[in-house]
Formats: structure tokens, sequence, C-alpha cells
């Protein structure tokens, strides 16, 4: 795999599309460098790497809370 990926290959591997890897990267949730003189952004596989991890442990966050929470009935 080479260190940098395109948005477009970000898009591959999480099965989104190209709008939502731009917002992630726009919001700085998926961290990215642009480069070149027509700005194309770049995602170094550790970054994504990174926000797979998070986006887990965030999941994982929210379903023990929802667990947890009493029912209603």
């Amino acid at each position: 795999m080479p260190r940098f990926l395109t948005l477009a290959d970000v898009c591959e591997q999480l099965q989104i599309s190209s709008a939502q890897a731009y917002a992630l990267v726009r919001s700085g949730e998926l961290k990215a460098i642009q480069v070149g003189g027509r700005g194309q952004w770049r995602v170094e596989d550790v970054k994504l790497e990174e926000y797979i991890q998070e986006s887990y442990a965030k999941t994982e966050k929210m379903l023990a809370e929802h667990r947890s929470r009493p029912t209603v009935g």
C-alpha cells in the first residue's frame, strides 16, 4: 500500500462517496494534506487507519451508552 492515498482511494476503502470523503477532510475528522499546484488532497495511510480506529472506539462507546440506558415500557 502506498504511504499516501487519494480521496478516491479513501472512498474505495471506506465505501463512501467522494462528497463524504471531502467532508471528512474539510471538517478535520480525517487528517489530510494538500499537495501540488492544484491542491490535490492526500491522506497518509496511517491517518486513515487512525480514523478507522477512532470510529470503532466512538461506535463502541455509543453502543455501550445505549445498552446502559433503561428501557421504557
